[in-house]
């Protein structure tokens, strides 16, 4: 079917052939004949690259253009929902009938609001915590959206994210019965399941524009699906690094998928030299600047620099313990061809997509934190492998998995090249993820009773699967507990969310946080201190994963907490009677030690070497302490807990900066972070009025500061700058740049 033959209007279709898009695949086709644009239900499972994005888009903007409707885009993953808006916002060329152009949004953060702001889009796109939140604050503007796509509905499957997803499009059908559903998927088993409950129309398929040619390395020896085999050449004894380096030679890239963060350095650093050895001296220049970009963005920390070196050589190391502006420049210069091999952990294979000729599947299994090694699913197996081949670049993707003996590749034959991917099963009736979900139902109001409750949940993936009666129980359980706990309360049938409940459902934290922080205000302790709350907020379940001691720090944590013991707000188990509630407690202390050295300005580095915390970890943890000190300060104003309220706010701004208190006024300022700050503040400008008063010659000359900070800073301060100054300022900037390049 040719993009010129679809029925959406014609500004749709020009920007499409402007792309180079001309003929849709056979799986779009198939959605099309389906009803996907006649505002039919649909879930679409099909392997990566087949064009899933593509009928989303197509719905949306028919949406729009036709219906005069609003459209919702799910992600389950902040990074997704950036690459998402980035593809959307191509249409906003395209004039509406209104005489207004088709505007893309995006939220992803602050749980603590309805965004009327989102109401001005025609397309928004956000993650599916974000909508949740959206809808137990009610917001209005959400009437509107005529269209919701859930990309990787597969994720249902998964304990964390799913049961988010699954109460998101509950609700969204409960809302509106009219509204059009469209669910993009990897292909997996019961497809057919998951449409019934959606009541929509299903596509499955494998095909896909690249041929996938998946199999097992043993040695140095490749052995098909198909039957056919194939010798790579052996240079060094790691065979992953041997087929690495064949598909870089043959102009192609690879990504390997090991086990832990470590095992992907590792093999990072092994592939470096060998893979250096090919690279022209056009590319080493390019790589050489993209060095430079990783040294420069945030922190120069031991993990930066070994990651620059790395990328000199045109290989890069992709995990969860990279701070995101580094996690960017390698993605982008992967995709861009300038990075030839990428190691990751699993983690990657749900996120963005990053495709390479060759995926090569270095370890079968997992590591998780507290659990240990599993082997990874069937499903998880396909995602990494849909990564293998690059649309316009490879006529052939290779997916394989590496194994060590015989006897592993026939069994890695059988139990993942030969196998069909796992059902998806619904996550819901876990106690702990229903909680927070049951009682949004009544603190929205979206039910007042009993019955209503069990009514909305008999809605969810988890009644289609099971049957509403093997949730019940567990419903009925929170109920009690809710209303116990002051978050709900009863009168004859009806069901109401007090104060304190609505609140904690608008807050988006887990009810027993809740309980955790009303309790610990409560308390009258004999020393209210900035770590009585960082440790108060790192006992709450909203603070997980923790920084978990290793057996060399247990002494030093447990003498730190020892000496803080006046401090703590919730009780201290006995190390010898409760072991392992007095090891969280040990976690708990170890979370708030590095929070408060991370406030008190320690470097990155210094986070690394003393508590062996990445940039990754640490950011995502300053993210929820943030989140929860917040929540605190929320719960302090509804409590009238007037001593916490001052040092929540104080402290949620130090935490978020980075910065001792001396820092606030300076860090506030637009361009200047704890580093700057810090060297402002050592250089006299301990306050605004200072900073207001400098001369710009004196504030460009300090290191990191340079012309145009400068001149940034004393515009954000209400200082004057005279234009004659600044020319002459930019004049000697630019003859230092040009020297400095003829040098």
């Amino acid at each position: 079917m040719k993009i010129a033959d679809l029925p959406v209007p014609e500004s749709v279709k020009e920007v499409l052939i402007k792309g180079g898009i001309v003929e849709l695949y056979p799986p779009q086709e198939e959605a099309i004949k389906a009803g996907a644009l006649d505002g039919r239900n649909l879930v679409l499972a099909s392997p990566t690259a087949s064009g899933k994005t593509l009928i989303a888009e197509l719905c949306a903007l028919k949406h729009i253009l036709e219906g005069e409707g609003q459209v919702l885009y799910l992600t389950p993953l902040r990074a997704l929902a950036s690459e998402k808006y980035e593809e959307f916002k191509k249409y906003s060329a395209i004039t509406k009938p209104d005489g207004k152009r088709i505007s893309v949004g995006i939220s992803t953060g602050d749980y603590d609001s309805s965004d009327p702001w989102l109401e001005r889009y025609d397309i928004i796109v956000a993650t599916n915590e974000k909508v949740d939140s959206l809808l137990r604050h009610k917001a209005k503007w959400m009437d509107d959206i005529s269209l919701v796509v859930a990309d990787e509905v597969h994720l249902l499957n998964e304990a964390e994210r799913g049961p988010t997803l699954e109460v998101v499009l509950a609700r969204l059908m409960q809302t509106n019965s009219e509204i059009q559903i469209l669910a993009l998927s990897a292909t997996i088993n019961n497809v057919q399941e998951i449409a019934e409950w959606l009541k929509a129309e299903y596509i499955t398929t494998d095909w896909r524009p690249i041929t996938l040619k998946e199999g097992v390395l043993l040695h140095n020896e490749i052995q098909f699906r198909d039957g056919e085999s194939r010798r790579i050449e052996k240079e060094i004894k790691n065979p992953a690094i041997n087929l690495a380096l064949h598909t870089v030679k043959t102009g192609g890239q690879a990504l390997i998928f090991a086990a832990t963060r470590k095992s992907s350095v590792a093999l990072a650093k092994k592939t470096a030299a060998k893979i250096g050895e090919t690279l022209s001296k056009p590319m080493k220049r390019t790589l050489e600047r993209e060095a430079e970009r990783i040294l420069a963005a945030g922190e120069k920390t031991r993990i930066s620099e070994l990651l620059a070196e790395l990328v000199k050589f045109g290989v890069a190391f992709h995990h969860a313990g990279l701070g995101g502006a580094h996690r960017k420049i390698i993605e982008d210069a992967f995709r861009e061809g300038k990075i030839k091999v990428l190691t990751a952990t699993p983690t990657l294979a749900f996120g963005v997509n990053l495709p390479a000729r060759t995926v090569i599947i270095y370890d079968y299994r997992r590591y998780e934190p507290g659990y240990g090694y599993y082997p990874i699913s069937v499903l998880e197996y396909k995602q990494m492998c849909g990564r293998a081949g690059r649309p316009k670049y490879d006529k052939i993707g290779e997916a394989l998995l590496v194994a060590r003996t015989d006897d592993e590749a026939d069994y890695l034959m059988e139990s993942y090249v030969l196998a069909k991917p796992e059902r998806i099963w619904s996550r819901l009736a876990v106690e702990r993820i229903l909680r927070g979900h049951v009682l949004a139902t009544i603190a929205a109001d979206y039910a007042h009773t009993e019955a209503g409750i069990y009514e909305f949940f008999g809605k969810t993936f988890y009644a289609y699967q099971y049957d509403i009666s093997a949730i019940k129980n567990v419903i009925a359980k929170i109920l009690r507990f809710l209303y116990n706990e002051e978050m709900i309360d009863v009168s004859g049938t009806n069901i109401y969310a007090t104060r304190f409940g609505k609140r904690v459902s608008e807050l988006y934290i887990d009810p027993v946080s809740a309980v955790i922080i009303r309790d610990a205000l409560r308390q009258k302790p004999l020393l209210l201190t900035d770590l009585s709350l960082l440790h108060m907020i790192a006992h709450t379940p909203d603070m997980r994963p923790l920084f978990r001691p290793s057996t060399s720090e247990l002494d030093k944590v447990a003498v730190f907490a020892e000496e803080h013991r006046e401090e703590f707000l919730t009780p201290v188990p006995n190390e010898w009677e409760d072991r392992i509630n007095y090891e969280e407690f040990l976690a708990e202390a170890k979370t708030a030690m590095v929070l408060k050295a991370w406030m008190e300005e320690a470097s990155e580095d210094e986070i690394i070497e003393k508590f062996r915390v990445q940039p990754g970890d640490l950011y995502r943890t300053v993210e929820s302490a943030k989140w929860l000190l917040y929540a605190t300060h929320e719960l302090a104003v509804l409590f009238g807990s007037k001593e916490a309220q001052p040092l929540t706010l104080e402290l949620m701004e130090r935490v978020e900066k980075g910065v001792k208190k001396e820092l606030l006024p300076i860090v506030r300022l637009e361009g200047i972070g704890r580093v700057r700050g810090r060297i402002l503040y050592n250089a006299g400008y301990k306050t605004i009025e200072d900073i207001k008063h400098a001369q710009i010659e004196e504030l460009m000359n300090l290191p990191l500061i340079g012309p145009k900070l400068a001149k940034k800073i004393k515009e954000q301060v209400g200082g004057f700058v005279k234009k004659e100054a600044w020319e002459k300022l930019e004049k000697d900037e630019e003859w230092k740049q040009k020297a400095l390049t003829e040098y």
